[in-house]
């Protein structure tokens, strides 16, 4: 499975609107919650509650909110970007602007952590993330990610 498979292409949204960290988890979370067909107000309960444990804003730019959700059959992912940034609360304190969301059925733990390590070493690459940021479109940040795609 690649990441492509599991990230719908109206969950790619490349201009988040959001201002704060609450805000673009239920922006993230919307198109995910259509195609997985969660609950907005639980998905988004979810998220809040594992950024309670710890923010996923991992640095560099880069945040990672996800969750286990009851009552989906598998794993989904959605995407956002922010021109501006948003404070993530992030480990360096800086604003993120790069967001990989992932939702996976509660039973899935192995899966859960194996999509995490793949995403985090794929933003490891500077220049994968400048192509994210520089692209225009939905398709071209597809494309992007379709150019480092591996099966996880």
């Amino acid at each position: 499975m690649k990441l492509l498979d599991v990230l719908d292409a109206e969950a790619i949204l490349p201009d988040l609107n959001a201002r704060t960290k609450s805000e673009a988890l239920e922006e993230l979370a919307t198109p995910v919650a259509r195609s997985s067909g969660a609950a907005l107000e639980e998905l988004v309960r979810v998220l809040l509650d594992r950024e309670r444990l710890g923010s996923t804003g991992i640095g560099g730019g880069i945040g990672i909110p996800h969750g286990k959700i009851f009552g989906i059959d598998r794993l989904f992912l959605g995407f956002g970007r922010s021109r501006q940034g948003i404070d993530f609360e992030s480990l360096d304190g800086r604003p993120t602007r790069i967001f990989f969301l992932l939702v996976t059925p509660e039973s899935s733990a192995g899966l859960h952590l194996k999509v995490l390590a793949r995403i985090s070493r794929l933003l490891k690459d500077e220049s994968f993330k400048e192509r994210l940021l520089q692209a225009d479109s939905r398709a071209q940040i597809a494309a992007v990610i379709q150019g480092e795609d591996e099966d996880f």
